[in-house]
Order: structure tokens, then C-alpha cells, then sequence
């Protein structure tokens, strides 16, 4: 089978279709999408050496678990080991030797095929299309912010990021009545949000002028300087939502964050049955933020798209 691989670099190779063991599925994948982490690995991030990528829509195609074959899926990325002190808590996600999927010791489904944990698995409803579907695991990290604040009608929020996640985040704050500040470097992507958006638009630049303003403030930059953004604009007492991950270690002051009292939450991954409801539904439509769609023979080409633009999606057919 055909898989891209990241091996100190980025190639498209011929490999074996892996092999299924007991409690696991082997999926074929239909559609992967390139997210911000995928290519930080490619810069060094987690040291990650095999096949990337954890965004994907595949049906599957042999299985143990009987209903789940021929049924399309998305999978939850973090692989627990179920043994350790912190699975004993029920922090599966934080296990202490937690294999991710196309990040941490786990091969990744930027692949014709992939062999994937059953209990991973969530089955796609019909009336959620292949392009939508992709969506499901991003979709869900965006919705954990609901999960990370209890948003009031009185709050004044601000989302720092029009980028893949920014974008998603911004759609599931207005499906869920929260209206927001956007702050980004594209104002031409705020059509891109829909009928239901509730966010309104500033620049980065005019976003200086917002000292200490927002109740909540969600960091959604992917690079290193997305926190001290968010500490200028966050009022005292305040909550950040921190969502970006990056390779190196960002310089912010820190001291400011003692001294203001504010609360940095960190968010990550999230409830698929809630992005999953949120696609079914109607109330968020992402396919808006695919740019191009390329097949898995120009992966390489796709990966450099994805550097500079929205979602970009490849194509296993």
C-alpha cells in the first residue's frame, strides 16, 4: 500500500498492509486531512518517525467486531495503556504511556490502510458525507473548548487564530450562541463561517487595542507567540484557553500571569459525539475550509499546499 512516511524527511512509499491483531480493525481510508500537527512533526515536534496522520475517514474492512464492518469511522487518537496510575483515575488521554495515533508511537493513517483499536472507533452516520466526516476529530478537539469554559451569556470572548483550528473553534462557539471576537490575519475567511456565525472580525494589528477586555480568551494560533497575544488582551481573573501545539518553547511573561491572576486551561482533544451531532445536525459545515483535495500521489504536493493554506485534504483512490 501506498502511506507518506516522515523519516527526518517526507516521502511517499510502498509498504505492507499491516496486520490486524485481536481488538483491532484494519480500515481503508478514503480521505486524510493535514492539520497544523502534522506538520510540526515534520519540523521536529513529538520526534515522531512513521506514517503521519490522525485526521481521516475510512470504512472498515475487517474486523473482530462484527457491526463495525462496512460501517464508515474516525477514530480518537490517544491509544492508553490502561494499566498506569492515571488510567486507574480515568485520565486515559494523559496515560503515562498513551501511544497517539500518527504522533507518538503509532502509525498514522496518511495511508491506504490502517489498523486501528475497535474501541477507537466511531461509526459515521449516513447523512454525513465523506467531506464532512474528515472533520470529525478536529471538529471534536475544536469542541472541547465547551468543555474547557462555561461560557455565560455576559462573557466577553475572544478567539486568537483564523487558521484550521481557529476556524473551527469559531464555528462551534457560534452553533453553541457564543458570540466572539475573531481575531486573524484574513478577514476574507469570515465568509467562510456560515449562516450561524456570531463572530465579529479584527485584524491583528487592532487587536492591540484591546488591553486587558476579554473575560475568556482561546489561543488557537499554532505558533509560539499565540500566548502572549492572549496575555495582553485577557482581563484579570480571566481564563485563557490554550490550544496550540508547537515544536520549541514559547518566551511569554509569565510573571503577568500571577500577578493578573488569570487561569490557563489547556484543551485538547475532545468529545466526537458532540462533533458528530454538530455535523448531522447541520449546525457546522466545514467543508467551507477545503481548499484543495489532492490524490495520495501528490501527497508530497499536498503537504506543501497545506503549509500555506486552509484544509487541505488527500484522497486514497
Amino acid at each position: 500500500m501506498k502511506a507518506l512516511i516522515f523519516d527526518e524527511t517526507l516521502r511517499l512509499r510502498e509498504v505492507p498492509i499491516p496486520e490486524r491483531q485481536p481488538g483491532t480493525s484494519l480500515v481503508r481510508v478514503n480521505l486524510a486531512g493535514i492539520c497544523n500537527t502534522d506538520i510540526e512533526i515534520t519540523k521536529g515536534y513529538m520526534n515522531f518517525r512513521g506514517i503521519l496522520g490522525h485526521e481521516f475517514l475510512g470504512t472498515v474492512v475487517e474486523s473482530d467486531t462484527s457491526f463495525l464492518v462496512g460501517k464508515r469511522v474516525a477514530s480518537e487518537i490517544s491509544i492508553p495503556c490502561k494499566k498506569c496510575d492515571l488510567c486507574d483515575m480515568g485520565l486515559f488521554k494523559h496515560c503515562r504511556n498513551t501511544r497517539t495515533i500518527g504522533i507518538a508511537d503509532y502509525a498514522g493513517t496518511m495511508a491506504e490502510y490502517a489498523v486501528l483499536p475497535d474501541e477507537n472507533l466511531h461509526t459515521i452516520p449516513e447523512k454525513v458525507s465523506d467531506r464532512k466526516a474528515v472533520f470529525v476529530e478536529p471538529l471534536a478537539a475544536a469542541a472541547h473548548v465547551l468543555e474547557s469554559v462555561d461560557f455565560s451569556s455576559t462573557d466577553r470572548v475572544c478567539l486568537i487564530g483564523d487558521g484550521k483550528l481557529g476556524m473551527l473553534i469559531s464555528m462551534v462557539l457560534s452553533a453553541s450562541g457564543v458570540d466572539h471576537v475573531l481575531v486573524g490575519k484574513h478577514s476574507e475567511r469570515m465568509k467562510l463561517l456560515g449562516d450561524n456565525n456570531r463572530a465579529s472580525f479584527v485584524s491583528v494589528n487592532e487587536a492591540d487595542s484591546y488591553d486587558r477586555d476579554f473575560d475568556v480568551v482561546v489561543e488557537a494560533t499554532g505558533n509560539p507567540y499565540g500566548l502572549a497575544s492572549a496575555l495582553k488582551v485577557v482581563r484579570p481573573q480571566g481564563k485563557i484557553v490554550l490550544k496550540s501545539t508547537y515544536e520549541g518553547t514559547p518566551e511569554v511573561d509569565i510573571t503577568s500571569v500571577a500577578v493578573r491572576e488569570i487561569h490557563l486551561i489547556g484543551s485538547r482533544c475532545g468529545p466526537f459525539d458532540k462533533a458528530i451531532s454538530f455535523l448531522e445536525s447541520g449546525l457546522v459545515d466545514p467543508t467551507t475550509l477545503i481548499a484543495k483535495t489532492f490524490s495520495i500521489d501528490e501527497s508530497l504536493e499536498a503537504f506543501e499546499a497545506a503549509r500555506r493554506s486552509l484544509k487541505i485534504i488527500i484522497r486514497m483512490d
